[in-house]
């Protein structure tokens, strides 16, 4: 049968409501042509550059503004002042690993292995990371046997909600195996000339272990890049309805 105007006028405004639909909620494609602003989070010193370090220095060396926020300092006892925090040696090499990623540090203020999740820490993240003003989040996968990453992991994923998902929101790994599990990712991004930057920044965190714990996500970004077609990748996990082509 022959279409009528009246008809080819309603798939038209049916084409016109599925398109605003999907920029509403976060489906529609945004270029990365322009500078971005992007945060990672972790639990600690360290868990960004170990699970995005590649990723963050491609993103710097593009021109964008990368932060890395840290739930904590690394330390039991959250310090009762400025200078005590300043004099924390974790404090140090977070800030000299995100010089050589040419990255930003920022603290959340909790204490190590004490992470609190209820209405008022959910309030003050959700404040802070609405001042930065974000287009790409990553954060850790909640099924994780840190009990930090898991809080941070909802502290972020409640600020993306509570901002209206208007910036891309990713999961990352760390230690699989050990931390993460059940970790099925969905993009990839090739960090094989970034992978001597990113060691270099995880092997700042001189206390914690980098011999033991960088083997382990090596064999990790090797195992992504044989998935992914590179020789070396960090993989991700995007959330249905973020924003996406947002990685460098």
């Amino acid at each position: 049968m022959p279409v009528t105007r009246r008809e080819l006028m309603g798939q038209a405004a049916r084409l016109a409501g599925a398109v605003a639909l999907g920029l509403e909620t976060g489906r529609a494609e945004s270029p990365a042509s322009r500078k971005l602003k992007v945060i990672v989070t972790g639990g600690h010193p360290g868990d960004p550059e170990y699970g995005c370090g590649g990723t963050i220095a491609r993103y710097a060396d593009q021109g964008h503004d990368v932060a890395l926020l840290y739930l904590n300092r690394g330390e039991k006892s959250c310090p009762e002042t400025a200078a005590d925090a300043a004099g924390n040696v974790r404090v140090a090499k977070a800030k000299h690993a995100c010089e050589i990623l040419k990255a930003r540090p920022l603290f959340a203020g909790q204490c190590d292995g004490h992470a609190v999740v209820d209405a008022a820490h959910y309030r003050e993240f959700r404040d802070l990371i609405d001042a930065e003003r974000p287009d790409v989040l990553f954060t850790h996968w909640p099924i994780d046997g840190h009990r930090d990453h898991r809080a941070i992991s909802m502290l972020a994923y409640d600020a993306w909600l509570a901002t209206g998902k208007r910036f891309a929101f990713y999961y990352y790994e760390v230690s699989d195996g050990e931390d993460t599990l059940m970790f099925a990712p969905t993009d990839f991004v090739d960090i094989t000339a970034a992978e001597a930057r990113k060691r270099m920044a995880c092997y700042a965190h001189a206390s914690q272990a980098p011999d033991k714990f960088y083997a382990l996500q090596s064999q990790v970004t090797r195992f992504r890049g044989v998935e992914s077609g590179y020789l070396q990748a960090e993989a991700y996990l995007r959330h249905a309805q973020s924003l996406d082509r947002l990685l460098p």
